[in-house]
């Protein structure tokens, strides 16, 4: 199976490099297609300090089709479905391709946590604040459910 031969060079190419200071996966032990990751949130943003725990699924099509990313955290951002913590993002879309893996898709979603895009909202919520101009009610909602959400996790290792 491509997918399982892929994802397991990934997981050594994981283990071989130093370590990432703002994404942490593992694959699950019973299925090689399903990982989960945890993301540092960016500095300077609402998402700071907080630790949010992805979901990925990989088809057996992967990597010719990119995995699917949720979060399990719950998060108040216009990219983020806010009950399905389904991902709007182009490279999990029509721009995937084979050469960008799991971690280049994590680093992706830690970009669009620090510049969310309003303009394709799955949140309209936090997308009306954006595009009304209203950051500071923006920053403090993320922020909120970042404390009540995303600070209760340990980073591994520390």
């Amino acid at each position: 199976m491509q997918a399982s031969k892929r994802l397991r060079k990934e997981l050594q190419n994981l283990e071989r490099n130093k370590k990432d200071p703002y994404i942490y996966l593992i694959p699950d032990s019973e299925n090689i297609l399903k990982w989960s990751a945890l993301l540092r949130g960016p500095s300077e943003t609402p998402y700071e300090s907080g630790i949010f725990q992805l979901s990925i699924d990989c088809s057996n099509d992967y990597p010719l089709a990119p995995p699917s990313i949720q979060f399990m955290t719950r998060v108040f951002h216009p990219n983020v479905h806010f009950r399905t913590g389904d991902v709007c993002l182009d490279i999990l879309k029509k721009e995937w391709s084979p050469a960008w893996g799991i971690q280049a898709a994590c680093r992706a979603i830690l970009a669009l946590l620090s510049d969310p895009d309003a303009d394709s909202p799955l949140n309209c919520d936090a997308g009306n604040m954006i595009r009304g101009n209203d950051m500071m009610a923006y920053n403090c909602t993320a922020r909120m459910y970042t404390v009540e959400n995303a600070m209760f996790l340990t980073w591994p290792g520390e």
